[in-house]
């Protein structure tokens, strides 16, 4: 009987040996997968209304409190160290080399909202009534080298 006692316990403290060792540790696979489609969407119920930046021709959107400008013909928005641009404010926007944002855009004053929050705020397509907005036609001189230039 006393051999039988000793095998039972010899027994336990080599599957106990076994599970502190981690050898019945169970194989683990991990799968990966992350797909950049660009930053969240900008979500304005109505169209917003901007602010221009005197002396730049760069107008920034007062509201939602994000990153949002407006320069000849695009809408800019930078995400961390990512730029994106679009056609219309809503989007859809499209990721862009930072070396292709405007000078103009990329050095707008990183306190841009505190130093130009008193400038007169235009509805969404009064632009042109302000004189500030570069309308299809001067966007298309711009293009063959007349206007105002990049």
């Amino acid at each position: 009987m006393k051999k039988s006692i000793y095998g039972v316990l010899g027994l336990f403290v080599l599957v106990g040996a076994l599970f502190a060792f981690g050898g019945t540790k169970k194989a683990s696979a991990e799968v990966n997968v992350n797909i950049n489609i660009g930053p969240p969407p900008i979500v304005v119920a109505a169209p917003p209304e901007v602010v221009m930046i005197p002396g730049s021709m760069v107008f920034f959107v007062p509201l939602p409190d994000i990153d949002i400008f407006f320069y000849n013909g695009y809408w800019w928005s930078p995400r961390g160290s990512h730029w994106y641009r679009a056609r219309a404010y809503n989007g859809p926007w499209g990721g862009v080399n930072k070396r292709y944002v405007p000078a103009h855009v990329s050095r707008v004053p990183k306190d841009y909202r505190k130093v130009y929050e008193k400038e007169k705020h235009i509805p969404y397509g009064q632009w042109k009534k302000q004189g500030g907005h570069p309308g299809k036609e001067e966007h298309k001189e711009n293009k063959h080298g007349r206007g105002h230039g990049h």
